[in-house]
């Protein structure tokens, strides 16, 4: 259902795959940004751009699970963190590494920003993924 491709002509990317390919006629979820608040709309993890990682992580594993999908069947993510140095964007990175979303691995962009849409908010993550058969139409 899911191909992951690593180009072997490319330089091989750390976890993530080159391109992701799914058949025509699965059914795909594309989910909205996922940020770091809690249930209650509070921002988890002020200026710690691990832990709101975390957070969202959590958020991604509820929003697919309201469709009847899970990490594993992440196809494409958009890894947003608030900073200009790659050690923090590495540090985000190794959380979503260790989720299970790079067992795939999936294909994602890990893209340093100015801001985010709440105050406070260093983390968001946007991804696509294959709804398995079977799942809750």
């Amino acid at each position: 259902m899911i191909r992951r491709v690593t180009v072997p002509s490319l330089f091989p990317p750390p976890a993530y795959s080159h391109a992701s390919v799914v058949e025509a006629g699965t059914r795909l979820a594309f989910l909205a940004g996922s940020v770091p608040l809690d249930a209650r709309g509070e921002l988890v993890g002020p200026g710690d751009p691990v832990r709101q990682a975390e957070q969202v992580i959590a958020n991604l594993t509820e929003q697919l699970a309201s469709v009847g999908s899970d990490l594993a069947h992440v196809v494409a993510t958009d890894v947003y963190v608030v900073s200009g140095e790659p050690a923090v964007l590495s540090a985000v990175w190794s959380v979503v590494e260790a989720s299970g979303l790079s067992t795939g691995p999936h294909s994602s962009t890990l893209i340093g920003v100015a801001c985010l849409g709440y105050t406070g908010q260093l983390v968001e993550i946007t991804a696509t993924a294959v709804v398995p058969d079977g799942a809750p139409t």
